[in-house]
């Protein structure tokens, strides 16, 4: 499968998974794929404590890949989200 050029980010991960081949066409090993599907289908099953908080997840998740501490907890702030925690600081920020 060679890499479709309208599709970026998650969707292009997406799609590259269900055909089963990476980004730039190589093959993923049947070990790896049966893992994450797996993994999902778990995920899948898993209850949800609401639409609101998986938002704040993801964002959060997501969100400091892009953005330092300060700007994403003011961003949090405007959205009427919780202020990362402690925790979360910790983990994805190493304390800083």
């Amino acid at each position: 499968m060679a890499k479709d050029s309208t599709q970026t980010g998650a969707e292009a991960v997406d799609a590259a998974i269900a055909a089963g081949v990476d980004l730039d066409g190589s093959p993923i090993p049947p070990a790896k794929l049966e893992l994450y599907e797996t993994v999902m289908a778990k995920e899948a099953d898993r209850q949800r404590s609401g639409v609101t908080n998986s938002m704040r997840s993801r964002i959060v998740r997501i969100g400091v890949k892009h953005f330092d501490r300060e700007t994403l907890d003011k961003m949090l702030a405007e959205a009427e989200f919780p202020l990362l925690k402690e925790k979360e600081v910790v983990f994805y920020y190493g304390g800083k």
